[in-house]
């Protein structure tokens, strides 16, 4: 235990507790300071002031460096092109991110002032903590230099400024923002229900108690981007006795004579629900167990789904073709995504 740990140099610190016997030495207080090349020299001051202000450039150039490779190198089909892109984007960015650094290094090691200080513990309060922080900011803008070296100032505000764009531009590859697409899907009013994949439409006499289909809206085939459409508009389709059926209240009319028809994406990550228990009336997704009753509105009776299968309501046209009155009521997939 020391009885004493700060001083001045020539003073005497005694270390060990009363009954002991005590070891005194002298306290050899801060090593002398040993002023650098720039602290002597004018030149090599001014000389390592136009080295940070020149790296602080490099980052700048290499920022719109970046810019040039992503926005006016185009890209086709060869591959040399598509190199020259990626060397422009890497160059770039390495120069904008390591001219900034050093850069700030290169200040810090040689301009600004390197004396070691101690200070003593002293009592907290809130007003002087307050005027020592004030104090403290400015002496850092004071030792730094920043008010007196406006080369430095301006180049580092340039480089600052320049440097975290290249950041922010690169999430322009991913993509346009996705707007109504989670919500809206093929499905609408008096769009026939039909077999996965053949197309064929599905009377509801052909719909048994205890079967289910795998079905796709009528004209999806046609669809250019069908395997996205697909992904959204995929359904199951179950036949079970209406009395089984539990609707809340608004959905009495989404079923017909007992036949329904559920999102087959599952709500959890987005696999799909392929399993169904005739016996159970269960729904099950094979990939992490998410069971779904469809009983009562495909809720959750087991697994890490967040929210029942979203439903879509159905009823029979004039030829006794199965068709959708609407489309889905919520977003379907994965309960991440957007919910309007």
């Amino acid at each position: 235990m020391a009885d004493g740990s700060h001083g001045t140099p020539g003073t005497t610190v005694v270390v060990g507790t009363p009954g002991e016997r005590s070891n005194e030495f002298e306290n050899p207080g801060l090593p002398p300071h040993r002023p650098r090349l720039a602290d002597r020299d004018p030149r090599a001051e001014k000389r390592a002031e136009r080295q940070v202000a020149l790296l602080f450039a490099i980052s700048a150039i290499g920022t719109v460096l970046f810019f040039v490779g992503y926005f006016l190198i185009p890209l086709n089909d060869t591959i040399e092109r598509l190199r020259l892109q990626n060397l422009t984007l890497g160059l770039g960015t390495a120069f904008a991110m390591l001219g900034i650094g050093v850069g700030i290094v290169h200040w810090a090691k040689t301009l600004m002032p390197d004396h070691e200080v101690t200070e003593d513990r002293h009592d907290i309060r809130p007003e002087s903590d307050r005027q020592d922080a004030e104090k403290m900011v400015n002496d850092i803008l004071d030792e730094s230099g920043i008010k007196r070296r406006p080369l430095i100032r301006n180049t580092l505000l340039g480089a600052a400024l320049l440097a975290p764009l290249p950041a922010v531009i690169i999430f322009r590859d991913l993509g346009p923002l996705p707007g109504n697409v989670l919500k809206e899907t093929l499905w609408d009013t008096g769009v026939r229900l039909t077999r996965d994949p053949s197309g064929t439409p599905i009377r509801a006499a052909d719909v048994t108690i205890g079967s289910a289909f795998h079905v796709i809206p009528e004209g999806l085939n046609e669809v250019e981007d069908k395997l996205e459409e697909k992904a959204k508009a995929v359904v199951l389709l179950m036949r079970l006795d209406p009395k089984e059926l539990n609707p809340s209240p608004g959905r009495e009319n989404w079923a017909y004579d007992g036949i329904v028809a559920y999102s087959k994406i599952c709500t959890h990550v987005g696999c799909p629900v392929a399993l169904y228990e005739q016996q159970t009336h269960h729904l099950l997704c094979p990939c992490h167990q998410s069971t779904f009753d469809v009983e009562h509105e495909a809720e959750v009776i087991f697994g890490p789904a967040a929210r029942p299968l979203p439903q879509l309501p159905i009823e029979v046209d004039d030829e006794g073709y199965l068709v959708a009155s609407s489309d889905f009521q919520e977003p379907v997939g994965p309960s991440f995504w957007e919910r309007g």
